[in-house]
């Protein structure tokens, strides 16, 4: 799998080039290489509301107009997240071929979030000294590493009772499809609580929690989880090129705009 690690100027360009990714996947040739690992960090804080998110229902918008954090949309469902430094993000696009089973939607979640489980266990888990020294700690002793697993319908969580660290969403097209979402490692949880309403929609695990109560950050660096994320891939063939121009315009003509951002 090809890997792009990419942050564009933009809010609107960062949520652009996950869909043109996936559109330019679908357009190739059925021989030509599609399949890309996109990763990315904001570098300032935005709301990102959900294909079908009401906004108000989700979203404190009198706090993010009073610190000027934009409130964007994605194609994807999913409820609204905030993102920012900290936060990574992550993008993969995979075909259905040899894979049939993935058009089940439910399929297509366990999939991907097991996969990226065991990547990030296998980080925490790393015996001392092959770590990398960008890592925060030393690593957990084996029997007390509390278990990353899948919870709710696109969670990740972390230890009991379980904290949610990454939330996750996906689109669907004929031949490929997108599967993005969240890692937090050294986000401010205070901002998420100040700027984001408690969800009508919850997972039954989170039993009515607070933000605070219910959200955690990964126990790893930044340049941990993106090696967990390409080891779990196998994305190790870099990508230089890619789709510029329709980035370009889906950001101009969609995510850019309030008729889209604000549409419900």
């Amino acid at each position: 799998m090809q890997l792009l690690d990419l942050t564009l100027d933009s809010s609107a360009e960062n949520l652009a080039l996950d869909e043109a990714l996936l559109d330019t996947a679908e357009n190739l040739e059925a021989s030509a290489p599609a399949e890309v690992l996109r990763l990315w960090e904001p570098r300032e804080s935005f709301v990102v509301a959900g294909n079908s998110s009401r906004l108000k229902d989700e979203v404190n918008l009198r706090a993010c107009h009073a610190r000027r954090i934009p409130v964007l949309r994605r194609a994807s469902g999913g409820a609204t997240i905030l993102a920012g430094p900290g936060c990574l993000m992550y993008a993969v696009v995979l075909g259905y071929r040899d894979r049939s089973h993935l058009r089940d939607i439910s399929q297509a979640h366990r999939f991907v979030l097991d996969t990226v489980a065991a990547a990030l266990s296998r980080k925490i888990a790393c015996p001392s000294g092959s770590e990398k020294s960008d890592d925060p700690q030393p690593p957990v002793p084996r029997g007390q590493q509390p278990a990353i697993r899948r919870a709710g319908i696109s969670d990740l969580v972390l230890g009991e009772p379980p904290l949610k660290f990454s939330g996750n969403s996906l689109r669907c097209k004929r031949d490929h499809f997108l599967y993005h979402g969240t890692v937090l490692y050294d986000f401010s949880l205070d901002e998420i609580e100040a700027l984001l309403n408690i969800p009508s929609r919850q997972p039954a695990y989170r039993q009515a929690r607070s933000h605070q109560n219910f959200l955690t950050n990964l126990p790893l660096r930044g340049a941990s989880v993106r090696q967990a994320l390409i080891d779990a891939f196998n994305a190790h063939d870099s990508r230089s090129d890619w789709p510029r121009e329709l980035t370009a315009k889906l950001a101009e003509r969609k995510y850019a705009r309030p008729e889209w951002n604000e549409r419900l």
